[in-house]
């Protein structure tokens, strides 16, 4: 909701097609790329005649633009997976890159710091984009934790397979949130976030976790 109200704030329309699903990304990193094939081919006949497809997840981003290359290449398909990668982008990324606009007229005065998700950071490369927005955020003082990089142990499927090393990753992470003294921990994935909230919620910990768009939505006094 964050995203719709900054990108109408913006001028641009914005559809939400409501028979879109998965992004077939869980399927595809456990190997099981023939499942994975449905939901991204549904994902090309939904989205195929946007203009434009912008996600507030770095991880479904990345699976849309690189990981449909991969589950297509030699098919019918290919070009059509091409031509939808080419169109897609990360929120942040549409914002400043595509847009050209860092300045959202947003204030938010508390002390944040950033969670660079693996998708973004490693597939799409988006680091700086996200530091571009949050330094016009009015009031925000942005605080970076020494593990900004670190995987948080979600992985998606990953959590669950090996529970016992994700743990053990989510708590380093939190470890570096908490050293930063911040009241709110932010990224570009959600998934990321409700790992590293779920974990801070079952230890009482201080910190909130709040996704990018809402804070850059956002116009708390």
């Amino acid at each position: 909701m964050a995203c719709v109200k900054i990108l109408e704030r913006l001028g641009h329309k914005v559809v939400f097609p409501e028979r879109q699903t998965c992004c077939g990304q869980p399927p595809h990193n456990t190997g099981y790329w023939k499942e994975a094939r449905k939901s991204a081919l549904r994902a090309l006949d939904i989205f195929e005649d946007a203009e434009v497809i912008v996600g507030p997840s770095g991880s479904c981003i990345a699976m849309m633009k690189d990981g449909y290359g991969d589950l297509f290449k030699g098919t019918e398909h290919e070009t059509r997976a091409k031509a939808l990668a080419a169109k897609t982008f990360e929120f942040t990324q549409f914002l400043v890159n595509k847009l050209g606009v860092t300045d959202l007229g947003a204030a938010f005065p508390h002390k944040v710091t950033f969670h660079d998700g693996c998708h973004g950071l490693r597939m799409l490369k988006a680091k700086h984009e996200s530091r571009a927005l949050l330094a016009k955020v009015k009031g925000l003082e942005l605080v970076e934790m020494s593990e900004a990089e670190s995987c948080c142990g979600f992985g998606g499927t990953f959590s669950v397979k090996f529970p016992k090393i994700s743990t053990a990753m989510v708590e380093k992470k939190v470890a570096s949130i908490l050293e930063t003294g911040a009241e709110y921990v932010t990224s570009l994935d959600a998934s990321c976030l409700m790992n590293i909230g779920g974990y801070a919620a079952r230890e009482g910990l201080p910190f909130k976790t709040i996704h990018i768009a809402e804070i850059l939505a956002s116009q708390e006094a």
